[in-house]
């Protein structure tokens, strides 16, 4: 095969046709500078189209250059030559390229379709957006499963015989991959059982994120300091997620004074301190107060609670470390001591 399409290929072909390449690559780049010149002069299409604009340049100059390939040795022999047989059917160098370009045509057509039409169908009948990311996500992969199909039978691949593959790779993934294939089920259930869904506040092991994706074997948390968790999904079928979507987030801070101190004006000076904290702080929710508590009493300690309404977990700590400011401050003014840490009874019965 290789011999055949070096005696084929002439100098002057691959010349031209590199030059052609050329053209297509110098108007994308004129294109991308034009349109970058535009968006510094209008920010709002700068931040709204710009993106969407580059993306699809991408997309079209890529396929340009393929068409390209096709069209240009379209009256070339060794485009057609027979690579094998399977079913009947002659397989090419041409149909592969056709069916390469099947499956990456419906993975980029389905995505923008999603993201042109169906998203404004969903704003228009205000689809919640768990809902609309499962069917997303279904459609993506029926119209994938579809295309691969395709163009699987395009090359002469017999399906019945790839199902019949599939089956016994089936049986190896249950015993030896049972942990991927437990994801993937459990992926599948997240989809349309939805337990938890994209955008809503979860917590994970004192760890408090937003879900911004569900893939099929993780899920994709955005937490505020440590950065970005990938979940596999079996966790979340397995294990009690607490789902803070609904609920009021807290910024808490437990403080522990010596036994024997005026609680009530420990309370007091708590709220001092809370009220300090709040001055120019937009995060604290305003309308709602403060609570303070006496929460437990050891040997030498009497522990305290502080808890803050907040407006988003993103700044739950940095209201967590102000307030933590303000009741030192207070404190200190006041002769407040804090109780010592509360030693290791067994480590002494060790001495």
């Amino acid at each position: 095969m290789l011999d055949f399409i070096v005696e084929n290929f002439t100098a002057s072909d691959i010349i031209q046709f590199i030059l052609y390449m050329c053209f297509i690559l110098a108007g994308k780049w004129l294109l991308r500078l034009g349109a970058t010149y535009l968006a510094r002069s209008r920010p709002g299409f700068q931040e709204k189209y710009l993106p969407s604009f580059l993306s699809m340049l991408n997309w079209v100059t890529f396929y340009g250059i393929v068409f390209l390939f096709l069209f240009y040795f379209s009256n070339s022999e060794w485009l057609f030559y027979p690579l094998y047989s399977q079913g009947g059917v002659d397989v090419t160098l041409f149909l592969i390229i056709l069916a390469f370009m099947i499956v990456s045509l419906a993975h980029r057509a389905v995505k923008l379709f999603i993201k042109y039409v169906l998203s404004s169908v969903y704003e228009y009948y205000q689809i919640e957006r768990g809902l609309s990311y499962t069917l997303s996500r279904v459609l993506y992969y029926t119209v994938m499963v579809a295309a691969l199909a395709f163009s699987f039978t395009s090359v002469g691949i017999d399906l019945t015989a790839l199902g019949a593959f599939l089956g016994v790779l089936g049986i190896g993934i249950g015993f030896g991959l049972r942990n991927v294939a437990g994801n993937f089920i459990s992926g599948l259930i997240m989809l349309f059982e939805r337990p938890v869904e994209v955008g809503e506040v979860i917590q994970i092991n004192d760890k408090i994120g937003r879900i911004e994706r569900v893939r099929m074997r993780s899920t994709v948390v955005r937490t505020a300091k440590e950065g970005t968790l990938i979940v596999p999904n079996q966790y979340f079928i397995e294990q009690i997620i607490k789902n803070r979507t609904g609920a009021v987030m807290m910024a808490q801070v437990t403080v522990s004074v010596v036994f024997g101190t005026d609680s009530k004006r420990v309370e007091q000076l708590l709220g001092e301190a809370v009220e300090n904290s709040k001055e120019d702080e937009e995060g604290i929710l305003k309308a709602t107060h403060a609570e303070i508590r006496f929460i437990d009493l050891r040997n030498r300690a009497m522990e305290f609670q502080v808890e803050l309404p907040v407006a988003s977990f993103e700044i739950k700590e940095r209201v967590e470390s102000k307030l933590r400011h303000a009741i030192v401050e207070c404190f200190t003014k006041n002769g407040i001591e804090l109780a010592p840490a509360e030693l290791d009874l067994s480590l002494l019965n060790k001495r």
